[in-house]
């Protein structure tokens, strides 16, 4: 670790450590259960904006389970290195299969062939579902947290018989000029987030980072009053208009906009116990020293479309090993792409072990309850061992 950053508040019995030669990157790895050497692992991913701190409640806990536990930086994130933030840069090395390569990549240089699960978060739910979906020997059960997975995207079908049928219209296309034609005109956040300017916007807040950070997090966390989700109708923009500007934007606001109104109370910020003013620190801090621009290539790689023919590969087909869910039941992140939710337990997940909708929490869910997350993490896990 460079001597220039300062140690994490990291609990008893959690280590930080760099591991060189992890798929061209020099990867930062939270690490308990360590020792003895052996112990069957378990691999965390985090999310957006987030890091490997964020599963600072979940790694003592699946330590003193019995398990090795490892939370990396992913590739654009906190102390990883070896990555650009050039936006005119190569997004390759951001696609969802090179992410999964990484996470294999990390495996092998710790010299592990295989974990008992692999755990993703927020856009780590995807990662995680790619690392199952294409090497289910490696990663021998998924758990998926807030972000649903509805499979890999199709290639068209029975089309022989139609061979002068013209293309269709884009859906997300046509989807995201009817939100800007809409009375209240709209833009999809993803969308904003592959903007040159959402890196400065948000690193610049007005606000400061600090306060745009807590108010991001507040905004999307059971905190906030008004997160009360429920399926929506469909990909249409009347239906995407009904989630929060924090997810479909006011068109003429950045993010430290939106979410500024949003701020809590200096009351609220000293009651909340999931966020506590020394972990808000850690993430300003790392963000204030990296930018968001690593994290949202992964953004520009799903909004511009460029590398669904590589997951075209695995157009139908479905994740194999045991799958479990798991959302806040304050989470809008559970139905913002209309259908993946009812898509994962009925197509993408063959062994699909439950959905876990978790009480008196939002989008950060083991960071908000992190008790509710480790029984359900620890019930699936030994499933596992009794079978």
């Amino acid at each position: 670790m460079p001597a220039t950053l300062d140690p994490l508040p990291l609990p008893a019995g959690v280590r930080s450590r760099l591991v060189a030669g992890v798929n061209g990157l020099a990867m930062h790895v939270l690490e308990a259960g360590h020792e003895p050497p052996g112990r069957p692992a378990v691999l965390l991913l985090h999310g957006f904006p987030e890091l490997a701190y964020s599963w600072r409640h979940v790694l003592p806990a699946l330590a003193a389970a019995g398990y090795h536990a490892i939370a990396p930086d992913q590739r654009g994130y906190g102390r990883t290195t070896g990555w650009s933030a050039d936006y005119d840069g190569d997004l390759r090395p951001f696609a969802l299969l090179s992410l999964a390569r990484d996470a294999l990549a990390l495996l092998h240089a710790l010299g592990r062939t295989h974990v008992e699960a692999v755990v993703g978060h927020d856009f780590g739910s995807p990662v995680a579902a790619w690392c199952a979906l294409t090497r289910p020997d490696v990663f021998r059960r998924v758990v998926l947290m807030s972000a649903p997975f509805g499979g890999p995207p199709a290639l068209p079908f029975a089309t022989a018989d139609a061979p002068g049928a013209a293309p269709a219209p884009s859906p997300v296309q046509r989807v995201l000029d009817d939100l800007a034609r809409l009375p209240r005109p709209r833009k999809h956040y993803q969308w904003y987030y592959s903007t040159r300017a959402a890196d400065a916007d948000m690193r610049d807040a007005p606000q400061g980072l600090s306060d745009f950070l807590r108010a991001y997090y507040h905004v999307k966390s059971a905190d906030w009053a008004e997160n009360r989700p429920h399926p929506l109708p469909g990909w249409s923009a009347d239906a995407l208009a009904q989630l929060p500007t924090y997810y479909v934007m006011d068109a003429a606001c950045t993010m430290a906009e939106t979410v500024a109104p949003h701020m809590p109370a200096p009351a609220a910020v000293a009651a909340c116990t999931w966020l506590g003013a020394a972990d808000l620190a850690v993430y300003a801090a790392e963000y204030a020293r990296t930018g968001f621009q690593g994290g949202l290539q992964w953004y520009r790689c799903g909004t511009s479309g460029m590398f669904n023919p590589d997951m075209q590969l695995y157009a139908g087909a479905a994740i194999t090993v045991p799958a479990l869910y798991i959302a806040g039941a304050c989470d809008w992140g559970i139905h913002q792409k209309p259908g993946d939710f009812e898509a994962m337990q009925t197509r993408a997940c063959a062994r699909f072990e439950g959905a876990h909708l978790v009480p008196g929490a939002g989008h950060w869910v083991q960071q908000e309850q992190p008790q509710a997350v480790n029984a359900l993490l620890l019930a699936f896990l030994a499933r596992r061992r009794a079978g």
